[in-house]
């Protein structure tokens, strides 16, 4: 009897507890890759909506009547922005896809220019989902 808890005190931690270890490093594993991921996709998103494209877009969208009477005021921004803003020497460029929402309905921000010294854009126009309409910002 004696030789029987001798030899169940005698486990070490590891051989007690292996089944609860596996499961909780891999747990841990997928939390660490999850926030990894997470803080990479904060950072880019941010990158995207401090860029000077993005804010002045905003501006415009917020600033045409036509926009504000079709998704009502405040129009705000409503999930992930997406695109690119990259910059090589002196040229800047942004091609960004920013979904927009007012108390109205739903809409689509696209944004597509390039900078030296001051953003000259290709496209800055908003298509608004609910009545297939494409809005063109860039006119007067």
């Amino acid at each position: 009897m004696e030789d029987s808890n001798e030899l169940v005190q005698s486990k070490s931690w590891l051989n007690r507890n292996w089944k609860w270890l596996i499961p909780s490093g891999c747990l841990t594993l997928i939390i660490l890759v999850a926030l990894f991921i997470g803080g990479i996709f904060y950072e880019v998103t941010s990158v995207l909506k401090d860029s000077e494209a993005y804010k002045e877009s905003m501006t415009a969208v917020q600033n045409n009547k036509l926009v504000v009477e079709r998704l009502g005021s405040p129009i705000e921004t409503d999930g992930i922005v997406s695109g690119s803003v990259t910059s090589s020497n002196n040229l800047r460029t942004c091609d960004v896809q920013v979904p927009i929402k007012g108390p109205k309905g739903k809409a689509t921000l696209f944004v597509v220019g390039e900078k030296r010294g001051k953003w000259k854009y290709s496209e800055m126009s908003v298509y608004i989902e609910k009545t297939n309409e494409k809005i063109d910002l860039l006119q007067p």
